[in-house]
């Protein structure tokens, strides 16, 4: 085929970065010598380890710069890929086949256009509407910035206690890396157990495990609300037992919603559990338009059920 009659290269936008994001950039630029691919990122970084972020806290990992896997200049050199940081989508229009980003350091607003999308939009954590919770010192996890967020004010506040609500993968990476810096913590679940998803065996040697190590337990118990003591110093978290815990900072772990606004308003169909419904080729409802990761919804292999799967591996 001759120039004049090739077809043109696609022009394919990717919506957040990260383990799905970024993951599929590079593999579509390994499949495609010639795809136009840009990718657009709400936060500051393209590709870091979200896994990572409790031992970066910990201090086990003690630089920043080791949490990032790659930059935007790596993506350009390495792949011809482009990467727009700090650059929020705010809206798709199928017909035209456009997004509509802005500019976060500037305010500006432009249309790019796309023949395929895809949208990585990921999942963000839970922070249900309880009193007190947008008191200062009260943290969930979501990327570096929120990591290094909660390092400085420990630093700052010299705390020595820590609350820890939720007993999941991240509440208890948390645990393990507040100990390490000799924290004394607690962790508040509302289930009968730590890891819920385990069997209650398993469980059970996870706990005894948890409290050989200092960290104190309170099964069955979910947060009521939290106060600030009379001298401003530190918070008091309040369970639905009643008893109170006093602490310089919470770190709140109690799951994940995945981010479909995006999707929802442009219309494209969600699943029975609000994730993006797509099919086995991850195409959304919406032929030109694909979604990964942490806000799409997966048919599990076992149950054929479809369901959420917020983790990195299978972003």
């Amino acid at each position: 085929m001759n120039a004049s009659t090739a077809s043109p290269a696609p022009r394919v936008l990717i919506v957040g970065g990260v383990a799905g994001g970024a993951a599929c950039a590079a593999r579509l630029r390994r499949v495609h010598d010639d795809a136009e691919i840009h990718v657009f990122e709400r936060g500051p970084h393209i590709s870091f380890a979200n896994c990572g972020l409790p031992y970066f806290i910990g201090g086990i990992i003690t630089d920043e710069a080791d949490l990032l896997l790659a930059d935007p200049a790596l993506f350009k050199s390495r792949f011809d890929i482009t990467v727009h940081t700090r650059t929020e989508v705010l809206a798709i229009d199928r017909e035209a086949k456009t997004i509509r980003v802005r500019d976060l350091a500037n305010g500006t607003e432009r249309d790019e256009s796309y023949d395929a999308l895809v949208l990585s939009p990921g999942a963000s954590p839970l922070r249900p509407p309880l009193p007190g919770i947008d008191l200062p010192g009260i943290f969930t996890l979501r990327n570096v910035p929120d990591s290094a967020a909660i390092r400085t004010w420990i630093a700052d506040r010299q705390a020595r206690r820590a609350v820890v609500i939720g007993a999941g993968f991240i509440g208890l990476e948390m645990a393990e890396n507040l100990r390490h810096r000799d924290l004394e913590v607690t962790v508040i679940e509302m289930a009968d157990q730590v890891m819920p998803p385990l069997d209650r065996e398993m469980a059970a040697m996870v706990e005894e495990k948890l409290e050989a190590h200092g960290v104190r337990l309170a099964l069955s118990e979910g947060c009521a609300s939290f106060s600030s003591t009379v001298d401003g110093k530190a918070l008091i978290t309040r369970t639905t037992a009643g008893r109170e815990f006093t602490s310089e900072l919470v770190i709140l772990a109690i799951g994940v919603r995945p981010e479909t606004k995006l999707a929802a308003d442009a219309g494209l169909e969600l699943g029975e559990r609000g994730g993006i419904h797509v099919d086995e080729q991850m195409r959304t409802s919406d032929p030109a338009i694909w979604a990964v990761g942490d806000a799409v919804e997966v048919r599990g292999w076992v149950s054929g059920h479809h369901s959420l799967v917020p983790l990195a591996g299978p972003a």
